[in-house]
């Protein structure tokens, strides 16, 4: 299976928030860090705004963050509100063809299993958990500039 883009950069906005600390981030911010357009991740907002897995703050000083702890978040989370099809062939689908074994078909139960244990998988795994494993994460993303530029003059 493949997952698509609005997927992918669905789970870097919410590793970018966790990795944040729970502090307010700009779309921009995350479009740089990322190298994406900002309009692009402004349409992937609605579906996890809609879903609870971010929150969004209007104004001036506005921005989003994780709905809930990154550690409740987990991977099948966010494919679950983000991918609209998880046909892995064309038997799976509504419209498809008609075909003689669809209703017994091996490759059919096959295929099934096989995309299930992907959703266990993903469920096993927390956003925390992709924001843990790489210590230096803040700095890759550029959070620590930002805080630093940020941070009053003493």
């Amino acid at each position: 299976m493949r997952l698509t883009r609005q997927t992918n950069y669905a789970m870097r906005i919410l590793m970018y928030c966790a990795a944040n600390d729970d502090r307010l981030s700009r779309i921009p911010e995350i479009a740089a860090a990322y190298s994406v357009s900002e309009l692009f991740l402004f349409k992937i907002l609605q579906p996890l705004v809609e879903n609870g897995l971010v929150e969004t703050v209007r104004g001036r000083n506005g921005g989003v963050r994780l709905g809930r702890a990154a550690d409740k978040i987990n991977l099948f989370d966010v494919v679950r509100v983000t991918e609209e099809n998880f046909a892995m062939a064309e038997c799976f689908e509504n419209d498809a063809a008609e075909c003689p074994l669809v209703d017994s078909c091996a490759l059919n139960s096959a295929l099934r299993e096989a995309l299930n244990a992907f959703f266990e998988v993903l469920a096993r795994y927390t956003i925390a958990d992709l924001v843990k494993a790489r210590p230096n994460v803040r700095s890759l993303l550029g959070i620590d500039l930002l805080v630093e530029r940020r941070a009053p003059a003493a």
